[in-house]
């Protein structure tokens, strides 16, 4: 059995001080006594004086296959598929050293991530997957080998991902920034193609989540049922802007809103990739306006990096994520709660991941201070165990 003593817990929800113990065996929590000095007889507990505990962190965006250098998504059409396997499993290992103990792929080159699970190494993060984006002819990553055209080959290519074993449909509901002659003011598929994927997708069980910057892309995404949106940075063709209206249908409709904020300050992002970006209306003052206007209007909120995609977004970089969710005006509980308990839910983990609580997995990590206090302590984890064994 393995004890942990500690000064807090964060339970996923919400915060205890004053002292606790988690209780760990067999790779499960046994029991949570908030008592510091509940250490069961013979058992020896790592001490933590001033640590706080938390369930594993979820990214619930990230690209595996994806090495995080320049172009990393446009390089993948060409990689050995024996190469891109290492990859994925460098990723994960980048992932846990972060203190990421699951996370949900939403886009690898024709199935890589979803045949790499099926001999999956042991001792890494969980991963949720989708299996390659559907997108448009020459759509938004079209190069990774997910480009559909009509009504028919939408089932189809769903079908296939069903059988494949894809746990949820992914779709580019809106150009995007990296691939050239796409456009993030607009939808790429008609409103019948989407809600057709909307329903094909539900019929074999699987949620669907859309890429969409345009404000007319995540209009037509909640008209059409979707289960996510990505990004929903709101660009129009004269700027940036969450609209009251929309933000509350978001709201209502319980739709997971993935932002992608978060990004390695020490990167200096080339001029071409900051022209790409301003073209397409985003800046950062635009974006963290954009979240704090779905949280104040109660969307449900969903922490994820895009890490992978460049060398701004390596793989562990969800820290700084839940970091800019709180400069962006959040509650620290609940970004944290984004990136355990929430993100646990909307990946379809809630039932065993994201919260301290007797039964669900041992996924943990340890930092030292009070991440309510200060978020960026979750930048420097001391402990992360996976499924109560230290992570190597």
């Amino acid at each position: 059995m393995l004890a942990v003593r500690v000064a807090r817990v964060f339970d996923g929800e919400r915060m205890h001080d004053g002292g606790a113990v988690v209780l760990v065996s067999s790779g499960r929590i046994a029991e949570v006594r908030f008592d510091p000095d509940a250490v069961p007889d013979g058992v020896t507990a790592p001490e933590a004086p001033d640590g706080t505990l938390l369930p594993g962190l979820i990214d619930a965006h990230v690209h595996l296959s994806a090495d995080s250098g320049p172009g990393a998504l446009d390089r993948l059409a060409d990689r050995p598929d024996a190469e891109v396997s290492g990859v994925i499993e460098g990723s994960l290992r980048a992932q846990l050293a972060a203190g990421v103990t699951a996370v949900r792929d939403l886009g690898d080159r024709r199935g890589a991530v979803l045949a790499w699970r099926a001999a999956a190494v042991a001792g890494l993060p969980a991963v949720v997957a989708s299996g390659a984006p559907l997108t448009t002819t020459g759509g938004h990553c079209w190069s990774l080998g997910g480009e559909v055209s009509g009504v028919a080959e939408i089932r189809a290519a769903i079908r296939e991902r069903a059988a494949a074993g894809a746990d949820l449909v992914k779709i580019m509901a809106s150009g995007g920034v990296f691939t050239p002659g796409t456009d993030t003011t607009r939808p790429q598929f008609t409103d019948d193609e989407l809600a057709v994927a909307v329903r094909e997708a539900h019929d074999h069980g699987l949620p669907i989540t859309a890429h969409a910057h345009a404000t007319s892309a995540v209009r037509q995404a909640v008209r059409a049922g979707v289960d996510g949106i990505e990004h929903c940075t709101c660009v129009t063709a004269t700027g940036t802007r969450v609209e009251d209206d929309l933000a509350a249908a978001l709201a209502e409709a319980r739709i997971a809103v993935c932002a992608t904020l978060g990004s390695d300050p020490a990167v200096v992002v080339p001029p071409a990739v900051l022209a790409m970006a301003e073209r397409a209306g985003l800046t950062q003052a635009g974006l963290q306006d954009g979240v704090a206007r779905l949280y104040r209007a109660g969307v449900r909120l969903v922490a994820g990096s895009d890490a992978g995609i460049g060398p701004a977004k390596p793989h562990g970089i969800l820290p700084a994520t839940i970091a800019e969710y709180v400069d962006s005006g959040i509650d620290p509980a609940a970004a944290l709660a984004a990136a355990t308990s929430v993100a646990a839910e909307v990946c379809g983990l809630g039932e065993r991941k994201g919260r301290i609580r007797p039964g669900f997995d041992a996924d943990l990590v340890l930092v030292d201070g009070d991440p309510i206090r200060d978020i960026t302590t979750l930048a420097r984890p001391r402990t992360v165990y996976l499924a109560g064994e230290p992570a190597a």
